[in-house]
Parts: C-alpha cells; structure tokens; sequence
C-alpha cells in the first residue's frame, strides 16, 4: 500500500472513531432528554393529581355545607309546622282569658276550656304525638320513671303503677318523655 492508500484509511477511521464518538455523545442527550420528558410528565401528572384532590376537597365541602343548611332548614320547618298548628289554639286561650273576666257562668267556662283541651289534644295527635296510658299497669323501669313506692292498696297492685304524676308521651313511636309514677309494693 501506498502513503495515499493509507491516508484514506486513515481518514476513513477517523471518520469511523468520529461517528462513533458522535452517536456516544448523541446517547447520553438523548438519555438525558428522556429522563427530562419522564420527569416531566411526572411533574404533570402530579398537578393533575393535586388538582384532580383539590377539586374532590372542594366538591365534598359544598356537600358537607349544603346538607348541613338542609338539615337546619328541615328542623326549623318542623319546628314551624308545629307552631302553625298550635297557634289557633293560643288564639283560643287568648279569646277564653278575655272572657273569664266577664264571665260568670262557670259551667260555660269549664265546657270553653274543655274545648280548648281537646282541641290541642287532637293536633297532637295529628301530628303523630301520643299520650301514653299506663295506670294500673306493670311497672317497666324501660318505660316509666318511678318516683316512689308506696304500700299498695290490693294485692292486684302490688308492683302496678297506681299513679301517674306526670304523663308520658309518645312521638311517631319513641318515647319522647316517661311518664313519672307512683308504683305499689
């Protein structure tokens, strides 16, 4: 081989060991350009993430906040439907006060107050209160407060309310205040 011949190979090799040398650092870019596009679509993906949380929070605080005002909003309607049928009853008593200060018939007065008495009675229990019975019935201690024992008149009373001090009512099936009674022994 001539001193040409060799030139060119040489020339070819290093061309050869340049392109080598190229693609070697070509890798590493590349390598590093896809840890950068790996890194950010992890970076995007966790805004998204925090986002997608941020909105979830926000979603359940307006729930937990609408229900809330709905639930007052319920209790202050019952509570106003319950005032709507109790005041034409007060307007009775009211319209019985101005007349027991004329009146001198007290049978007429008795019979006026009677009414009045049925008439919230019957309200109640059209909206579901109940007035509970329980004289001359076993003594629950689940049911009824017991205020003393006294000596019962007959043996058939022993262990039987004999008297009910206070009444105890019933509201759409649970007991909303025990009846206060007397029980024999």
């Amino acid at each position: 081989m001539g001193k040409k011949e060799e030139k060119v190979k040489d020339k070819k090799e290093e061309k050869v060991k340049d392109k080598k040398e190229e693609s070697k650092k070509e890798e590493p870019n590349q390598e590093v350009l896809k840890e950068e596009i790996k890194e950010i679509s992890l970076e995007d993906k966790l805004k998204s993430a925090e986002d997608k949380f941020l909105r979830i929070f926000s979603e359940y605080e307006n729930f937990r906040k609408r229900t809330q005002k709905e639930k007052s909003d319920l209790i202050s309607g019952a509570a106003a439907d319950v005032y709507k049928v109790l005041l034409p009853i007060l307007d009775d008593l009211d319209r019985a006060k101005e007349n027991i200060r004329q009146a001198e018939d007290v049978a007429s007065l008795k019979e006026g107050l009677e009414l009045i008495f049925n008439k919230l009675t019957n309200s109640l229990k059209s909206n579901g209160l109940e007035l509970m019975n329980v004289k001359e019935q076993d003594f629950n201690a689940d049911e009824h407060e017991a205020i003393t024992n006294i000596p019962a008149p007959s043996e058939e009373l022993r262990g039987k309310i004999i008297e009910v001090v206070e009444q105890g009512y019933i509201l759409n099936g649970k007991i909303i205040r025990f009846p206060k009674v007397v029980v024999g022994s």
